[in-house]
């Protein structure tokens, strides 16, 4: 006898802790890409029920008349509440949902807007350095011409951003067009892109460093 009687009760146990571990594993995979982990959907309630639909949709907005530091700065910058004032000292002056802006205008305090893309504290982002190689605010933030209520709507995790960082050319677009929503390229879009790539000189990092500092 080569193996001793009690190897004749291990594959059962093996096979069930194999198992065991191949649903443990296909469950974390799962739940990481699901929702759940990516934030996808996550659409607080704010201060201030202000109408992305309305402004940059309907109005026409341009997405740098409030975020106004989203091309020199790392941060897009939440508008200051006089910013709103200048429109609406004038239009809807009195409207109850605008009692936070101009409360907040009166004393000085900001009003305390709920978050909604949220990096971990280990993830540097830089707005500025995505905007001016041409990555459009759509490409991130998702049609938010559309949202009544702001929403995450892409998942924003490392491999999301590492398809971008690895073929840039499916992405970028003319500086011009950056705020442009529901952009549609002026021909084939990785022609365009490969061209865009060259002249600007767009080398996204793929290594750890380039994210992780």
């Amino acid at each position: 006898m080569i193996f001793p009687k009690w190897t004749n009760r291990t594959p059962l146990p093996v096979a069930v802790g194999g198992g065991f571990v191949l649903i443990l594993v296909v469950t974390a995979f799962a739940y990481y890409i699901s929702p759940y982990s990516t934030q996808v959907g996550y659409a607080p309630t704010q201060p201030v029920p202000y109408s992305h639909k309305l402004h940059a949709g309907a109005l026409g907005m341009d997405c740098r008349y409030c975020h106004v530091a989203v091309e020199r700065s790392p941060v897009a910058m939440v508008p200051v509440s006089q910013t709103c004032m200048n429109c609406h000292s004038v239009i809807k002056k009195d409207s109850d949902k605008l009692a936070p802006i101009r409360q907040s205008v009166d004393t000085g305090l900001p009003v305390q807007w709920v978050r909604v893309h949220h990096a971990p504290d280990f993830v540097y982002f830089n707005h500025s350095a995505h905007v001016n190689a041409g990555v459009g605010c759509e490409s991130c933030h998702g049609r938010i011409d559309q949202m009544e209520v702001v929403r995450q709507a892409k998942p924003l995790n490392m491999a999301w951003c590492l398809d971008c960082h690895r073929s840039p050319e499916k992405y970028v677009r003319p500086p011009e067009f950056v705020t442009a929503m529901g952009y549609v390229p002026a021909g084939n879009q990785l022609e365009l892109g490969r061209q865009l790539v060259a002249a600007r000189n767009i080398h996204p990092p793929t290594d750890c460093w380039g994210c992780h500092r």
